[in-house]
């Protein structure tokens, strides 16, 4: 088994949860079938996901999503129910992949973990608020398969350049920070727009 570092772990932990927070299943069945195929090696505590009935259910998961986060509207839910999915996955992910830290590192890291697929999350959501709107559905089919995409390679990333995948998850994040605060602002000068005084 490969011995993982402390800075690696930690890399692998801002990664993995940063595609948790885009799309949770393509980053367990990515992760899974990696492991599975002896392609990759993985932290101790993440055996669980090279087990057949997490790839399976990965895998399905992931072909419902694949659909599901593409449809205008509905996405908004898929997402919304999805805080409840993606944030604990990523927690738990990060909590077992940081098995061999200290206690309290583990604890530092499972928050971490949580924290970072919360503002990706939240980013990627008010992003498709802004998008779904749109009458045509290119943009949304576009912008999720993008996400797909970027997920599964920041996953399988990190499991071969783990310090790389963090630096790019890093820069997504701050990406993601920015564009939600330019959206929030805009948001709110829309709403105290002056109206016309012939308005009713």
């Amino acid at each position: 088994m490969e011995a993982f570092t402390p800075t690696t772990i930690a890399a692998i932990v801002i990664a993995a949860s940063f595609a948790a927070g885009l799309n949770v299943y393509a980053t367990l069945l990515t992760l899974g079938v990696l492991a599975r195929a002896h392609w990759i090696e993985l932290p101790a505590g993440l055996e669980i996901l090279t087990h057949w009935w997490v790839i399976g259910v990965s895998g399905f998961m992931f072909a419902i999503e694949f659909v599901a986060d593409k449809i205008p509207a509905f996405d908004m839910v898929w997402n919304a129910l999805h805080t409840f999915v993606r944030v604990p996955i990523a927690a738990l992910l990060a909590y077992h992949a940081s098995e061999q830290l200290s206690p309290e590192m583990q604890v530092l890291a499972t928050v971490a973990g949580a924290g970072i697929a919360l503002v990706t999350h939240s980013s990627k959501t008010a992003v498709r608020a802004a998008v779904t709107p749109s009458p045509e559905p290119v943009s949304n089919i576009a912008l999720s398969t993008g996400e797909d995409v970027l997920a599964i390679g920041i996953t399988w990333l990190a499991t071969k350049h783990p310090l790389v995948a963090a630096g790019i998850a890093c820069g997504f994040l701050l990406l993601a920070v920015i564009t939600v605060s330019w959206l929030a602002k805009f948001v709110r000068r829309m709403w105290n727009k002056p109206r016309p005084a012939n308005a009713q």
